[in-house]
């Protein structure tokens, strides 16, 4: 039976989703095809995915411009498998290694002890102070909330920060670590110190996933380190959720914006912008998956308190820029996951993925496909550029990385995607932020918020977020 809006039928609908990226996708399913609630996805991009864009040209090049890959977590692959992609599902080899550039040279991060102690990332002293601070020789946190530099220097000390931890930073939140929540931005890695240091937290930590995984039978086996994607780019993991939605009869509404939302005694009235105009929905229960900006904006008038904590909750303007090299002007070989770039060593780009090394496909023969990452909250003058100015940053940014500084060939330019707001940054009293909208929610029942401003930006923890969040939709719907 198909589901249509209430505007249309007498009762009101179970669920409305508010935001069809990963996390609101995620719910939906939960709710409309294992619970079989009535429920309203309403999309306001005229495709669903969120900030998951994967793309393709006619000249052989398939490439990300939101999120790259993600860590297989059992999740995502349960999801995955739900909804027809388990033989879609490519993995990068765990064994390629990843770089950092210092001093001019590309250096791989160590892997094992033996490869750590030969590695000239950190020198001799710093090796040790890691070395004691990993095992718990360290000394313990002052009061207060520490920034993501103070914790990891305190564990680590100085130079790891410098040189492992903030290019690591730049990659995931292209952040600035003094200002990030160690608590908020890292918190599985916050929660090791507990177990008595880092290493001793790892060991048993992923002892624990491993029972937790043994009967996930169906699931496709996934070695230690490996990065996942699909056949044809992230984006097919959303597209078949909404693909499968739809044939169980649940509407997947796009180009539908939300203008309005009030509570009118036990029902909502949500009230939206669509291409043939006013819709009206009439719902028990609203989860909002939008960014802290667009959530704010919704709640200004209905619960000012949330709304003025979302409003705090930084973006920074990152640019993803695609380019390709024939494979003859590279110093290097190219076998790897791509290097980061620490902030001290006079290069603008955050860091690049080597594309074409991770996943088989993604460009023609003889040609390196590069994605690359320049911006952040550091380098908020990226803003004001043009896309051929950051084109030409980046370029020169290479030469200095990883092609032949010789080189006199100009690049192929794939594609480049500004985002003006990013990825939302985990900054210190983020976590009080959060529960002040959460304390804020409980005022009105049935109203709910999950985006990866909560508990995590990796695609895996914000369906392990939505997950939660549909169980949550669930208590309170029955």
């Amino acid at each position: 039976m198909t589901i249509t809006p209430p505007s249309e039928t007498n009762q009101p609908l179970d669920v409305l989703v508010v935001g069809a990226g990963i996390s609101g996708l995620t719910i939906a399913h939960e709710l409309a095809i294992a619970k079989k609630y009535r429920v309203l996805v309403a999309e306001a991009q005229d495709r669903v995915g969120g900030a998951i864009t994967s793309a393709k040209n006619d000249d052989g090049y398939k490439w990300e411009e939101g999120p790259n890959s993600f860590q297989p977590a059992p999740e995502l692959l349960r999801l995955a498998v739900q909804v027809g992609l388990k033989d879609e599902l490519v993995l990068a080899d765990g064994k390629l290694p990843r770089f950092v550039f210092l001093n001019g040279k590309l250096n791989a991060l160590p892997m094992t002890p033996p490869s750590a102690i030969a590695s000239k990332i950190l020198t001799w002293g710093g090796k040790i102070r890691l070395a004691f601070g990993a095992i718990g020789f360290a000394r313990p946190a002052m009061a207060g909330e520490e920034s993501v530099d103070q914790f990891f220097s305190r564990l680590l000390g100085r130079q790891a920060v410098e040189r492992l931890v903030a290019p690591f930073i730049s990659g995931v939140y292209a952040g600035d670590p003094k200002r990030l929540s160690a608590k908020a931005a890292f918190s599985k890695i916050a929660r090791l110190e507990t177990y008595g240091g880092l290493v001793a937290g790892a060991i048993l930590s992923s002892k624990e996933r491993k029972a937790k995984n043994l009967n996930d039978a169906n699931l496709p086996k996934v070695k230690a380190g490996e990065l996942g994607s699909f056949r044809e780019g992230i984006k097919m993991l959303p597209e078949a959720i909404a693909t499968k939605l739809r044939e169980q009869g649940t509407a997947v509404k796009q180009q539908w914006t939300l203008r309005s939302l009030e509570k009118q005694g036990e029902v909502y009235i949500s009230k939206f912008d669509t291409p043939t105009g006013e819709e009206t929905v009439t719902s028990r229960s609203v989860v909002l998956t939008t960014p802290a900006y667009v959530t704010a904006k919704l709640l200004q008038d209905y619960l000012p308190a949330a709304s003025q904590a979302l409003n705090e909750i930084f973006y920074p303007t990152v640019a993803c820029v695609v380019l390709a090299y024939p494979k003859s002007e590279f110093a290097y070989d190219m076998k790897g996951f791509g290097n980061l770039i620490p902030r001290t060593q006079g290069v603008r780009t955050l860091g690049t993925i080597w594309s074409s090394s991770l996943f088989a496909g993604r460009a023609p023969e003889g040609w390196q496909l590069l994605l690359n990452f320049i911006g952040g909250t550091l380098d908020p003058a990226l803003a004001k550029l043009s896309e051929s100015e950051i084109i030409a940053a980046v370029h020169q940014d290479l030469k200095k990385t990883i092609l032949r500084s010789d080189t006199k060939v100009e690049p192929k330019a794939i594609a480049v995607h500004v985002w003006d707001k990013a990825i939302p940054q985990y900054e210190i009293g983020h976590l009080e932020r959060i529960a002040t909208v959460e304390a804020e929610l409980q005022k009105s029942k049935g109203l709910y918020v999950s985006a990866n401003f909560i508990g995590g930006v990796a695609l895996g923890d914000c369906i392990k977020r939505s997950l939660q969040e549909a169980s949550k939709i669930d208590a309170f719907l029955t």
